[in-house]
């Protein structure tokens, strides 16, 4: 972590700074405009600045930058400058605001707070807005020296003039502010310590930002800083305001919606490049209909002006979605990579499957017969354990519904239920002449699987057919496909769905050189 004086690069062309306080984690609208600003700046070939708003030290901490740092490098934002860090600029700050007051253009507050919230208290209850009003600059020169001379505590506000205070933003077009709303700006506490308004454009002129990317909740802090930067006879930068990301309800994004810190989405098994993309979709879009995106189709085709005014809706279905599609796209050695602490955790990372085992090959074919229905990496996990492990955990609504209380299938007395399982057979229904028509299953005992259906009266059973096995003179049989898997009555799709991608990887590998059963089928390997 290094930190760079402002100001000494000496590159030209656009430049513009991203400024968390780390007084927290970094939230999906700070990473959101981390990643707006680092678009522009790569799209306008400038530069792309970290600066740590790091003031409020009774609120920042060195853990809340780590996890900042931590979240912007797992994005791969990557800086050009900085980190700078603005406490360590303090005194920048002051001596501007002490060159306002030589100027005229500032003066001292010695109301305290107590006095101040008073009169604000009662302007409310006589139901009027209120703002500062000036009492300390209608003090006479000699008080305000004699005062300051003994050590009285005093602010310094900076004083707004009359008139209105307007902008072109990149996002919203022309905005006014009419000045007669906003009261006079502290510029120094009563303790010495410099405000956010002065800091914040204090070290913009210092390090020549030329375009200020930030989020709709700082419109307000806007025109103060334009006054600011006018006063200090700076060119002020361009702005442009983000809108809101929103929750499902369309209120602001919280923690009542869910995880809200970037680092919280990487652990729940998210990859960086489907968390960039999906931000990078959030209130903005390349205007022809494409979602899934490389960095440099995004850095090309990225435009301020084609930010959208509304709020952003965070849709985490299609992160899902969009984090399947790149799940899909990796190599089935790095999801294994990607999981293998989990699988570690899980206590299913054996030495035959990890690398170089004798069932490591094996073990990326599941794999990759996993990924169609993965959208987290910890779904890998928890579709493997049935290739790797017989221990499974029920769901008790299923249990209930297709085995019964009793842990049996309904319909059938318990010794009708243990002949079955011991014979790897079920029967269901009867045929014409009222005989028990028996069908073979191809479930394991205990594997979770549900009964195969009643067949339908008077359907004709489809007959086995009879095949040469290799090497040999005799004929066998091989058993007739079963029925389609998205037909079983009762049965929710997906779970019929996933069960049967899961039997034919294992039937797969039953029949495969790689496995370490031997194969026994009736018809040889195939």
């Amino acid at each position: 972590m290094t930190d760079r004086a402002p100001g000494t690069a000496v590159s030209e062309g656009v430049r513009v700074r991203f400024a968390p306080s780390p007084t927290g984690f970094l939230h999906v609208g700070g990473a959101r405009t981390a990643l707006f600003n680092w678009l522009f700046a790569k799209q306008q070939g400038g530069t792309f600045i970290l600066r740590i708003e790091d003031t409020d030290t009774e609120r920042s901490t060195e853990e809340s930058v780590r996890t900042i740092l931590e979240g912007l490098e797992w994005l791969r934002i990557t800086w050009d400058e900085g980190p700078h860090f603005q406490s360590r600029h303090v005194e920048a700050h002051r001596r501007l605001a002490l060159r306002l007051r030589d100027e005229g253009r500032a003066y001292p507050c010695f109301c305290s707070p107590a006095e101040l919230e008073a009169r604000r208290q009662s302007a409310e209850s006589a139901g009027t807005a209120w703002k500062y009003d000036r009492t300390c600059l209608r003090l006479a020169p000699e008080e305000v020296r004699r005062r300051l001379a003994a050590g009285e505590p005093a602010a310094l506000r900076f004083r707004v003039p009359d008139g209105e205070i307007v902008w072109d933003d990149l996002v919203h077009g022309p905005t006014t502010f009419d000045a007669a709303v906003i009261e006079d700006i502290v510029l120094l506490r009563s303790n010495g310590s410099p405000t956010y308004n002065l800091s914040c454009v204090s070290d913009d002129v210092a390090m020549r930002v030329t375009h200020v990317i930030r989020g709709d909740d700082h419109i307000s802090n806007t025109p103060k800083q334009l006054l600011l930067y006018r006063a200090t006879g700076a060119t002020p930068p361009r702005f442009a305001h983000l809108p809101l990301i929103l929750g499902p309800d369309k209120k602001r994004l919280s923690k009542r919606h869910g995880a809200v810190s970037v680092t919280e989405y990487r652990d729940k098994g998210y990859l960086p490049e489907a968390m960039f993309n999906f931000l990078a979709l959030l209130g903005w879009s390349p205007g022809d209909g494409r979602e899934k995106m490389t960095r440099a189709e995004m850095i090309a085709a990225f435009r301020l002006e084609d930010i959208n005014k509304k709020g952003a809706v965070f849709d985490e279905q299609k992160l899902e979605w969009l984090n399947s599609r790149y799940i899909n796209d990796l190599p089935p050695e790095t999801i294994v990579a990607l999981i293998r602490d989990d699988l570690r955790a899980a206590g299913l990372l054996s030495p035959d499957i990890d690398d170089g085992g004798t069932r490591g090959v094996w073990f990326l074919r599941v794999v990759e017969t996993l990924k169609a229905r993965s959208k987290r990496l910890p779904d890998f996990v928890r579709d493997a354990r049935p290739f790797l492990t017989d221990d499974f955990e029920y769901r008790p609504e299923a249990v209930e519904k297709h085995l019964g209380g009793g842990g049996k299938p309904r319909g059938e007395s318990a010794g009708a239920a243990g002949r079955a399982r011991d014979r790897r057979t079920v029967h269901r229904g009867r045929d014409r002449k009222g005989a028990a028509r028996p069908r073979r299953i191809a479930w394991r005992q205990g594997g979770g699987l549900h009964p195969p259906p009643a067949r339908r009266p008077g359907r004709r059973r489809r007959q086995p057919r009879r095949v040469r096995r290799p090497g040999s003179d005799r004929e066998g049989t091989c058993p007739a496909a079963p029925r389609s898997p998205d037909r079983l009555p009762g049965v929710p799709r997906a779970e019929i769905v996933l069960w049967a991608s899961l039997i034919r990887a294992e039937t797969a590998a039953h029949f495969s050189p790689l496995s370490r059963r031997t194969p026994t089928h009736p018809c040889g390997p195939t």
